[in-house]
């Protein structure tokens, strides 16, 4: 059996002998030196240096740990080989608190972290239904997987487009959480997120390093269902539909090409100037999806821009909204939960930044990158499809949902960014 190492914190800095260091040693175990004007941060990072140990097994001991401090040291501690591990302390609703979080992160990351064999559309769209049904009462959840030609029957003319060049069909899952047991009782919120689960670019292909990671492309659907997971174990008691949109983005012979014009269901005609452009093609289906449920909340997810990445960064997502007081509670409520979160420029001529001269629009521009501006843009290209000019619509670009690579705070691969932000969002606004 395994040897548990003690963790304590200490707000004052680490014996002279010792220099300026985060972590100091302690009989059974270690303590971490915190900066208060920094504290999340200065133990997220001294998590991540203890998990470089090769430390497993942990016990977070003494009377300085928030909710909050255990919250970064877990962030920080774990990583895509290692969801558990974390012994936490504080009381029974403390406890309770931080493993509703581990519950909903854990599975968001080990999805996104998933090979794209093992994850495909359908997969997908099954797995989020297995989570949620799990974490709701019995009763509570009624699902429906639409497959391939059945989209378009339905009318779901993107989601159908970008997906038909692989053998695994795309799918989009709409699932109803309905707590009140009333089929009468109106949808409050709506949920979309994007789930490519694995991008290629299609014709408009990627290099290999930008390739690598295109796993984490279905980040989007990942977040907001674990966003409805945890807000349900947390509390929730309105009607939620969760809309899930999942295709591979291949090439093959069936494969959508450049030049391709789809018409949507609301009668919008969009050409493809960048088949490497499908997260907002496939979203468009979900938004109108979700203006369907009559829901007055409604937020989608997405792992959607590299210019959101270029505009941000790693460690922030990017939140667009036409409802700028909306969009105002939903920074209040990322900053209560300590996720960062920047909101970047969107009004109604982002939607004429995109033009064709055989469409209604274009789904990008044709230059690398989608130009200036691209993320303001494809937000743009999203408002032409939920309802009310934009009302009670709120999307985010998950800039800060996946890194390549280790760094001093965060291990390579899904970081959760997000979930708690769109949970608490939809507990208080739904």
């Amino acid at each position: 059996m395994l040897d548990v190492v003690q963790i304590q914190l200490q707000s004052t800095n680490a014996a002279d002998k010792w220099g300026k260091a985060l972590i100091t040693p302690v009989a059974d175990g270690f303590q971490i030196h915190f900066n208060q004007q920094d504290a999340l941060r200065s133990v997220q990072k001294a998590a991540r240096s203890l998990d470089n140990f090769g430390l497993t097994q942990v016990q977070l001991t003494g009377e300085l740990w928030s909710v909050e401090l255990q919250w970064a040291f877990y962030q920080g501690f774990c990583s895509a080989k290692k969801q558990a591990g974390v012994t936490f302390c504080g009381d029974a609703a403390t406890q309770t608190q931080l493993k509703h979080l581990v519950q909903c992160f854990a599975w968001a990351k080990k999805v996104i972290n998933q090979a794209p064999e093992d994850l495909y559309p359908e997969q997908l769209a099954k797995a989020a239904i297995a989570f949620i049904t799990d974490v709701a009462a019995p009763g509570t959840v009624q699902s429906q997987i639409l497959l391939d030609e059945q989209l378009l029957a339905s009318g779901w003319h993107g989601l159908h487009a970008v997906g038909r060049g692989s053998a695994r069909k795309p799918a989009m899952l709409v699932l109803d959480f309905n707590p009140t047991a009333n089929a009468n009782t109106p949808v409050s919120a709506a949920l979309v997120g994007k789930g490519i689960t694995f991008d290629s670019g299609g014709y408009s292909i990627k290099a290999t390093e930008g390739m690598l990671t295109m796993k984490c492309d279905m980040g989007g659907a990942a977040t907001v269902t674990a966003a409805l997971a945890l807000a349900i174990l947390q509390g929730l008691t309105k009607r939620v539909k969760l809309i899930l949109c999942c295709a591979e983005n291949l090439i093959s012979s069936n494969a959508y090409k450049l030049g391709d014009i789809i018409t949507y269901k609301n009668g919008t005609t969009v050409e493809i100037v960048n088949t490497d452009a499908e997260g907002r093609l496939v979203l468009a289906d979900g938004l109108m999806c979700a203006a369907e449920t009559g829901a007055k909340l409604i937020i989608d997810a997405a792992t959607l821009t590299g210019a959101a990445v270029t505009a941000v960064g790693a460690e922030y997502n990017a939140l667009f909204a036409l409802d700028k007081p909306l969009a105002q509670k939903a920074l209040a409520y990322a900053q209560q939960v300590q996720e960062p979160t920047w909101p970047l420029p969107l009004e109604l001529w982002h939607q004429q930044q995109c033009p064709s001269a055989y469409a209604d629009t274009a789904n990008s521009r044709p230059v690398k990158g989608g130009g200036a501006g691209g993320a303001s843009n494809a937000a743009g290209f999203l408002s032409r499809f939920v309802p009310n000019n934009g009302a009670g619509w709120l999307h985010f670009d998950l800039a800060a949902a996946f890194n390549n690579n280790n760094s001093g705070y965060w291990a390579a691969g899904a970081t959760g960014q997000g979930i708690r932000t769109i949970s608490a969002t939809l507990l208080a606004e739904a």
